[in-house]
């Protein structure tokens, strides 16, 4: 990349990109450039470097004050031009932000490690650590200096300088990788489309898929046309509806050889370099394996204890799956032909098998699942149970014309935080679904006079965008994706705690899914759906007998379901404990000949696109979703005991325990608080449909 102009340190916290002039406190996106970035990197990390030097500098013996709260507000213009900068190039790239995402991924990676083996300042820490007993220190204050502690700890601060030498060479290169990793996957993404010439290949579309294509197509220069993208709300539902075997299988393996596509987007050599530079970490810092290391302050501890869950829940999903494959089979004998079940017929016919055996399909469904309302619907869970309510403003321009931004109220009226909702796919997106923040809840004094801050959240999702005039209709599964993601939104709007490092979603891997996913409940109370599941042309709620249907039907084809998923935790779990993995392509397909994957059914994530381990960060605990489960079964259970969805004082409970509190207490005693004891899978398994798989 060319050099950026430098930038000085007063210019840059009186820039746009620092100094935040939106209502509340929101960034003015309209002022900010892409060029803006690189200069401001750099300066935003020496003032951050500054600020560490401050701290080892000081002649007065560590207190809490002086040294970790210090840390706390350390390098905060860094952390809002990362902020900007990351959220930017997940929800809104281009090839100036992906061009200095590659240039700007290792030099931050070698500031922070840098910062995790600055011996002075772990000389601080530890001094605090080990006179803990005696600072009266609160127990939100005793758990930062303990997260702390281990943070510098699992960085490499007590090892020597060459092997922290090489600790930092390490994260360094595996930032980089990672970097091409996720742009591999979005360049995949991205280039591929298939336009559908005439009305043969629309065989079996259903109206509001044929909508959603022709946008597609028209963006993608081929108006007047249908074409499929490899954005999930259109494929999923092509290879659901579509009558032409030839074309879902086109379609499907274009969509599971994301990234191992021979030439510049492979990523099949980056995972190998990635696995073996992590199992390098790992045991310089003393762990038997990545895993070991990940999850040694998870609510798991082992990857014996994760893998076993996954076992446990595995072979009954297989047998289920079974007898599922066993009915889609049947199906398409019944209609004449004589192939073996594949991959890319698995939907298509589960959906046939559904609509017979409930008398309801997704497309009778689907228009009363309109995008708005089920927005409407997820504000009004958070107004019953949480007494906040989200109140939208047009008036502020934002860094898409599709964003919409919500102040988040009181009960006081007061605004406690805003929320920004970005729906629609695009390519300048990375596909998936996901919460994050611009700024974080905290009650620190800064120097600059200000006290503490309120959250901005945004959610980021991928529906298919609908032609002018249209409503978005979504799928169930995408309606859930609305609540699960305000789920998490709310675990970082509703935050209440003093320090920035506990604060939303701080929280460990294995309990960060329960408040997405045990949000996702609300969705399916009937009290819920008969209010905001109306028809898109006659506004007339969904039939009581549809409802029905609805919820019967609920735990229908869980064994694909499970499995698909399982299926890719475990090929992680052994990328993360077999050492040296030299080969990643032939251990998953042993992994996979291992479990008795079905022929029927792949991953959900194969490694060459397996965003969430390889560019994100659930390496080793991808199995943290299912661990969540086992919570929000049990805790969901906690409402269903009262009788009333929206009971005031499970909701204050929960509120206070789970979506509040963050991680200023152990994620084991935040739910025992809660609960009153830790959960079995019992719960989980019903809800999934397979507590009486024999």
């Amino acid at each position: 990349m060319t050099a950026a102009a430098p930038i000085t340190a007063a210019d840059l916290l009186a820039s746009p990109l620092v100094t935040w002039t939106g209502p509340h406190g929101l960034p003015e996106f309209a002022a900010i450039r892409d060029d803006d970035f690189a200069a401001a990197f750099e300066t935003a990390m020496a003032l951050h470097s500054a600020d560490i030097d401050a701290i080892t500098g000081n002649p007065e013996p560590p207190t809490f004050a002086n040294t970790v709260v210090a840390l706390e507000l350390a390098g905060e213009a860094l952390g809002r031009v990362s902020a900007l900068f990351w959220h930017r190039s997940g929800a809104n790239t281009n090839d100036i932000i992906q061009a200095l995402e590659r240039d700007i991924a290792p030099k931050l990676s070698r500031h922070y490690a840098e910062i995790g083996i600055n011996k002075a300042l772990f000389a601080r820490i530890d001094r605090l650590w080990t006179d803990r007993a005696t600072l009266n220190l609160t127990a939100e204050q005793l758990r930062v200096l303990e997260r702390h502690w281990k943070s510098f700890v699992n960085s490499g601060a007590r090892l020597d300088d060459a092997t922290q030498a090489r600790l930092v060479a390490i994260k360094e290169r595996s930032s980089t990788l990672r970097t091409s990793f996720g742009q591999n996957v979005l360049a995949d993404e991205k280039s591929w489309v298939l336009v559908l010439e005439d009305e043969a290949d629309l065989a079996g579309l259903p109206g509001f898929l044929r909508e959603a294509m022709a946008v597609v197509a028209r963006d993608r220069g081929a108006p007047g046309k249908h074409a499929i993208s490899l954005q999930r709300s259109i494929i999923e539902p092509f290879l659901t509806f579509s009558e032409r075997r030839d074309l879902r299988e086109q379609a499907f393996k274009a969509w599971v050889n994301r990234g191992a596509i021979a030439g510049p987007t492979d990523n099949r050599g980056l995972i190998a370099e990635i696995l073996a530079l992590r199992d390098e970490e790992a045991k310089l810092l003393g762990y038997a394996t990545f895993a070991d290391m990940k999850l040694d302050n998870s609510m798991a501890k082992t990857p014996e204890a994760a893998t076993g869950l996954l076992k446990t829940v595995w072979e009954r999903a297989l047998r289920q799956a079974a007898r599922e494959e066993a009915d889609i089979a049947a199906r398409i004998a019944m209609e004449g032909a004589n192939h073996p079940v594949a991959p890319w017929d698995w939907r298509h016919y589960a959906e046939k098998i559904r609509s017979e055996r409930f008398n309801f399909s997704e497309s009778e469904l689907k228009p009363y699942l309109q995008l708005e309302n089920i927005i409407s619907a997820s504000f009004d869970v958070a107004a019953r149970l949480f007494g906040i309510r989200a109140v939208r403003r047009t008036d502020v321009t934002l860094y898409h014309p599709d964003v919409r931004l919500y102040e988040i109220r009181n009960a006081d009226d007061d605004v406690m935080a805003l929320f920004l909702g970005d729906y629609f796919g695009r390519t300048s997106k990375r596909s998936g679904a996901w919460m994050s923040s611009l700024q974080v809840e905290d009650k620190l004094a800064r120097p600059d006079g200000r006290s503490g801050q309120i959250p901005i959240i945004y959610n980021v999702c991928n529906f298919a965008k609908p032609a002018e005039g249209k409503p978005a209709l979504l799928s169930l599964d995408e309606a859930r994706t609305v609540f699960h993601e305000f789920g998490h939104a709310l675990h970082g709007l509703l935050s209440d705690v003093t320090y920035p490092s506990v604060s939303g979603t701080s929280v460990s891997r294995d309990f960060v899914e329960l408040p997405s996913q045990l949000y996702e409940h609300w969705l399916t109370v009937p009290e819920i759906l008969q209010t905001y599941a109306v028809h898109k042309d006659t506004g007339q709620p969904i039939p009581l007998d549809l409802l029905d249907k609805v919820l019967a039907a609920r735990t229908f084809n869980a064994g694909f379901n499970t499995v698909e998923f399982t299926a890719s935790a475990l090929v992680d779990m052994a990328f993360h404990t077999r050492g040296v993995v030299t080969d990643p392509m032939a251990l998953q397909t042993a992994v996979l000949d291992e479990i008795g994957l079905p022929g029927a059914i792949t991953m959900r994530h194969a490694a060459p696109h397996f965003a969430h381990i390889f560019s994100g960060g659930y390496s080793s605990e991808y199995y943290s979703y299912m661990w969540s489960e086992v919570l929000d079964a049990d805790a969901f259970a906690a409402f269903e005991e009262t009788g009333n969805a929206f009971d005031p004082d499970v909701a204050a409970k929960l509120k206070q325990c789970i979506y509040s509190v963050g991680g200023a207490i152990d994620p084991a005693d935040a739910y025992t608080a809660f609960r009153g004891k830790m959960p079995s899978p019992a719960a989980m398994l019903r809800k999934k449909g397979l507590a009486e798989v024999d």
